[in-house]
């Protein structure tokens, strides 16, 4: 990673943390120790690379209204339940991520499954908070359908869905692909497709940013059944291993270590393909996809 990005990243992180920041509950009233809980989960740190994915978009195709921010905030809120609810006893019982106590070792187990359903909630309503800034956007409903269907059962949901039930078990490719297309894939295309949306991509544009998106999803998160393998836990900041400790088929354990590399590559060069063909380009967006597909962490 060049210096010039990595400050770039660096400022555009906190430009994105302050928008997420902004859209916080208030923790007040009887139900304060949900939204401590909720607030401790979104606050725990992260990439942010979702929001970030999406406001680069929508700069890209030209958007420059606030109207982008309520979407910013709920994609947010929407993947850190996802990660809430992965770490239970019931799923990959994790005691860590990002290098501090997880929110169901924080909190209680009873409290961390409140503390994703309340994210996930308040992720609808902080979206919907877009139609006070523009009442007269029609882009704002599609927007609201495209978040509603990558995070549910036809995107993100179905993807645990699958990998919950494929625990344990050997996984062809066909299968591992639809896992990850899902898990990992729809919420990144959710970002990119939501800022084209908003600011007013065609059709076509929107069709484009989708299947990077989904490229990019897939590559993602083959380098993290990489990192799963190669990496340490203080790099990482969850412990490493869990996948063979879960019984997890993985591209690692379908193929190997090289031949999953070589699948990133594939991936990441038909994603950056995919970009290259828009008309409109965003410099920073591409070196971030890039970064994101070879990160160490």
């Amino acid at each position: 990673m060049n210096k010039e990005f990595q400050e770039e990243l660096t400022a555009r992180t906190r430009q994105v943390e302050a928008v997420i920041e902004k859209y916080l509950p208030c923790a007040e009233g009887y139900q304060k120790t949900v939204i401590e809980a909720m607030n401790y989960s979104i606050q725990a740190g992260g990439k942010r690379l979702r929001p970030m994915l999406m406001w680069e978009t929508y700069r890209m195709f030209g958007g420059r209204s606030e109207v982008i921010e309520p979407f910013m905030a709920a994609i947010e809120m929407i993947h850190t339940y996802s990660l809430v609810h992965d770490d239970l006893p019931a799923m990959d019982n994790d005691e860590y991520r990002r290098g501090k106590k997880t929110t169901h070792a924080q909190f209680g187990e009873g409290m961390g499954i409140l503390a994703g359903d309340g994210l996930l909630n308040y992720a609808f309503e902080t979206a919907a908070r877009a139609f006070e800034l523009e009442p007269g956007n029609s882009q704002i409903g599609k927007a609201l359908y495209v978040l509603a269907r990558k995070s549910g059962i036809h995107g993100m949901l179905g993807g645990q869905c699958v990998d919950v039930e494929a625990e344990g078990k050997t996984v062809p490719q066909e299968m591992l692909t639809f896992i990850y297309s899902l898990k990992t894939g729809a919420l990144l295309e959710a970002s990119m497709m939501i800022g084209a949306i908003l600011a007013g991509a065609t059709s076509s544009e929107q069709k484009q940013v989708e299947q990077a998106a989904g490229e990019l999803g897939l590559a993602f998160q083959i380098q993290d059944d990489i990192l799963d393998v190669t990496s340490t836990t203080e790099e990482l900041g969850k412990p490493v291993g869990s996948d063979e400790k879960n019984h997890k088929t993985t591209w690692v354990t379908l193929y190997d270590i090289d031949q999953a590399k070589q699948e990133v590559e594939r991936l990441s060069r038909q994603s950056i393909e995919h970009m290259n063909t828009l008309v409109v380009k965003n410099e920073f967006l591409s070196s971030l996809m890039i970064e994101l597909i070879h990160r160490k962490k």
